[in-house]
């Protein structure tokens, strides 16, 4: 079939309202709108109406673009004086949060069958947590600003990264070559020195330079500008071997501490009312429930799920000092999206 334009511009029409609704209806029940934003990508995707294709380039590009403004817009949210507070139970909770689960998927896998590297790949693949989609429920739920909420965004950024460096190391692997220490450094310290960098050099000339572009009277100029230093540095994040989304949450950290930060919140979330909820669709329609219907993928699937849930539920105790909700960071740490 002929994917053109009018085709593209029904698949957006079917997104945005299949995703509004279903939000709504989830929020109706007591659950976060992002539940029926997923639903409505299951939906709409090839395991039952085949409207929505996640793999379509320009689907997967509005995509990539929506988890960022996400990111972005959650960094403008978050006091990077009190992500460092939590710093310790963060790291904490990274660490445990990707030990475990790979152990535990490795285990299960090659128990079940899989040779060495595919169990390998498995255990990987259950490293990342899902910072889109944790810090859009927690925002839904009003706990993102809480202590709870930042030890999560915290311990979410740091375990992308140091999935980002597991899968470097997969991906030699998967390709026959040998792991280099050297190799494994040089991933580690570049992504150390973006973040450094990005909020360092951002302090010191991107908030002086939105001091003089506040002053220019031109309606929506502040935010264009905004989105566009938060599309730069998840491109500088994804040249210097990160993820793009940390750059963005990078972005948003400096900008939170910009007089004008108010301004640049309700112009991002207005862009993200529109580029958002393509990307919650593009990953309930990637899900392929046809599987399911093959024993040994259900098995092992099912057993991956299992010890997926229970890595990420333990790592919230992992900080053994911290005296908030521990079983809410666990939780907050389950989900898998756009970095898995």
């Amino acid at each position: 079939m002929d994917h053109g334009f009018p085709h593209l511009l029904i698949v957006l029409v079917a997104i945005l309202v299949a995703t509004k609704v279903l939000g709504e209806l989830a929020q109706r029940v007591g659950q976060p709108a992002v539940l029926g934003e997923l639903i409505a990508g299951v939906l709409l995707g090839g395991s039952l109406l085949g409207v929505l294709d996640p793999s379509d380039p320009i689907i997967r590009a509005l995509s990539e673009i929506g988890v960022i403004v996400l990111l972005f817009e959650i960094g403008l949210h978050t006091d990077l004086r009190e992500l460092v507070s939590v710093g310790a139970s963060a790291m904490t909770v990274a660490v445990v949060g990707v030990a475990v689960p790979f152990a535990l998927g490795y285990g299960v896998a090659h128990l079940l069958g899989l040779g060495v590297v595919p169990a390998i790949v498995c255990g990987a693949s259950l490293t990342a947590t899902s910072i889109g989609i944790s810090a859009r429920v927690l925002s839904d739920l009003g706990q993102l600003e809480t202590p709870e909420g930042r030890v999560v965004l915290g311990a979410a950024v740091l375990d992308d990264v140091i999935g980002l460096i597991i899968l470097s190391v997969v991906s030699t692997l998967v390709a026959g070559e040998a792991v280099s220490l050297g190799g494994v450094g040089v991933s580690v310290a570049a992504a150390t020195v973006f973040i450094l960098a990005a909020l360092w050099i951002g302090n010191r000339i991107a908030l002086p330079a939105f001091d003089i572009i506040s002053r220019v009277d031109r309606s929506g100029t502040l935010g264009v500008v905004a989105l566009a230093f938060a599309l730069l540095l998840a491109w500088l994040a994804s040249f210097a071997r990160s993820a793009p989304i940390v750059g963005a949450f990078a972005a948003g950290l400096v900008l939170y501490r910009a007089p004008q930060s108010a301004e640049i919140q309700r112009k991002v979330a207005t862009l993200g009312q529109f580029f958002v909820p393509i990307f919650f669709a593009s990953v309930g329609a990637a899900v392929d429930l046809t599987t399911l219907g093959d024993t040994r993928t259900a098995l092992i699937g099912s057993a991956l799920i299992a010890v997926a849930l229970v890595g990420k539920f333990v790592a919230g105790y992992g900080p053994w000092w911290f005296k908030g909700n521990k079983a809410l960071v666990g939780v907050a740490m389950i989900p898998r999206g756009e970095v898995g």
